[in-house]
């Protein structure tokens, strides 16, 4: 499969394709055509005695300075260096690859301005693997994300850094090293470069992409966690999700029939006295289901905006530039704050059934141990879990409720939703802690209740768990066993499907 930028349309599928390596991407003719026609519009207003933003003018609150053609390079020079003053970790090497490929995809669609020579340097980078390095910090989401694409385009003048494996080296070496000439950029193309929302976009690709697997993988810890507990299947029937018929929910409820068929060990509750399970059982299609919600909610707004050309101006045509919003954050912004709610709940519900595990009701031993008293069993694991899920509530504070004026008033509401993006990437990572003490609890119930056997791919998973971590008999070191599960979850080997 072939992609063409600018042309073809990105999916979630696609992107990561391209940027695995598994999909093919290319600038076709079709796209050339368009970025040369827009460029060439561009170099007739930079020539124009008409002051139009962005070409021929200063930025942000110097958007009333016309700048001659002669000091154009000088200024979209001083545009990136001024910039580029992101502070804190570098983001992974993984995200700044999206950056680059969803931008290209953006400049590709002729509206921006951009030599074509620019964007052919940019996919250069994309083939060499130079990737840039890119501080986490600095941006606010509106004029987009200007300090993040700034460093990731510092590059293009022989500025910045690239990733050599694990260290940051100058990029003026490796450009050496590839026989390539810094470029000078002519009006426009910085602008063109820095603005728009590649960080925050680049952010929920990763989220989007970790999470639909942790969703798969939260049915998949409840349904074993229903089999330790020896529930009631009946909370899951579809008759009663056809009328409430929220999509999240169906699609959850069937999936936790699916887990429980052929179960020998969940035929055993028919004559069990239980009327109803708690709520962290009963309820698993509702609470999952509406974080499934949420994340199809996010999936399709950022597939939106994969598509979407969100620099500023807008070239439209030889004499006309239009400046508007498209940088503005905010779409994105909300929706990842909702979505950073949505993962947490999967982990506040997951600690629960943690605790159900431990309290030595329905046939099962307190702390999950046979030998109490002298041994813990596996108490303190639940201790983590609630560390981790309070943790997660406290990054659930939406920054695109804020906002801080910038640019001396000009830029006076913003959208932190860069925030936002790397504060749902810090909630999934806990919640595959969370998910890993679960199946490990999860594992060590179902063995209280041998010889009677799960569904198929229960017994599959726990087999996993099992070639892991064995089954805690006495008190031993259970930090490698969570590691271990962790290290599972990580590599997304459970089967979820």
């Amino acid at each position: 499969m072939s992609f063409r930028y600018g042309v073809d349309h990105l999916t979630l599928e696609i992107v990561n394709g391209i940027a695995d390596g598994s999909i093919q991407a290319e600038l076709c003719q079709q796209a050339v055509d368009k970025i040369n026609a827009s460029r060439h519009n561009v170099d007739i207003m930079a020539n124009s005695d008409k002051a139009i933003y962005g070409i021929n003018t200063g930025f942000g609150p110097l958007c009333d300075t016309q700048i001659s053609p002669a000091e154009t390079a000088l200024l979209q020079k001083n545009l990136l260096i001024t910039h580029a003053v992101g502070v804190g970790e570098p983001i992974a090497k993984a995200i700044s690859k999206l950056m680059l490929i969803t931008k290209v995809h953006a400049l590709s669609q002729g509206f921006s301005g951009i030599r074509l020579e620019v964007v052919e340097r940019m996919l250069a980078f994309l083939k060499l693997d130079l990737i840039p390095v890119v501080p986490e910090q600095g941006s606010v989401g509106a004029s987009g994300d200007l300090a993040p694409l700034s460093h990731l385009f510092l590059p293009l003048i022989g500025e910045g850094e690239f990733w050599q494996g694990e260290r940051a080296v100058p990029a003026i070496e490796l450009l050496r090293e590839h026989g390539l000439e810094p470029l000078e950029l002519q009006a426009k193309e910085g602008l063109a470069l820095i603005n728009g929302t590649q960080f925050i976009l680049s952010h929920a690709i990763t989220a989007l992409t970790k999470m639909r697997y942790l969703l798969d993988l939260a049915d998949l810890a409840g349904a074993m966690s229903i089999e330790g507990m020896q529930g009631s299947q009946s909370p899951f029937r579809a008759e009663l999700h056809e009328i409430r018929p929220f999509a999240g929910n169906i699609e959850v409820a069937a999936r936790m029939r699916k887990f429980f068929e052929g179960s020998q060990n969940m035929a055993a509750h028919v004559d069990c006295d239980r009327v109803q399970d708690p709520y962290s059982l009963r309820c698993i299609p509702q609470v999952h289901g509406a974080s499934r919600n949420a994340f199809n909610h996010l999936k399709d707004l950022a597939e939106i905006e994969m598509n979407s050309v969100t620099d500023n101006p807008i070239v439209i045509s030889s004499d006309e530039a239009i400046s508007g919003g498209g940088f503005h954050g905010q779409p994105l912004a909300m929706v990842l704050d909702y979505t950073s709610i949505a993962a947490a709940e999967l982990g506040n519900i997951a600690d629960r059934r943690c605790y159900l595990l431990l309290e030595g009701l329905h046939g099962l031993p307190r702390l999950l141990t046979s030998s109490g008293g002298l041994n813990s069993g596996m108490m303190i694991p639940q201790y983590v879990t609630a560390a981790l899920v309070t943790e997660n509530k406290s990054l659930c504070f939406p920054p695109s409720a804020d906002s801080v004026p910038t640019s001396m008033g000009q830029e006076d509401h913003v959208s932190m939703g860069s925030i936002s993006g790397r504060k749902l990437n810090q909630i999934l990572g806990n919640l595959e802690k969370i998910f890993a003490i679960e199946l490990m609890y999860a594992a060590q119930a179902i063995d209280f209740r041998r010889p009677n056997t799960c569904s198929e791919i229960i017994e599959k998973n726990y087999q996993l768990i099992r070639a892991k971590v064995a089954k805690l008999e006495e008190d031993r070191l259970l930090k490698p066993d969570i590691d271990a599960i962790i290290a599972l979850v990580k590599a997304q080997a459970f089967i979820v499907n």
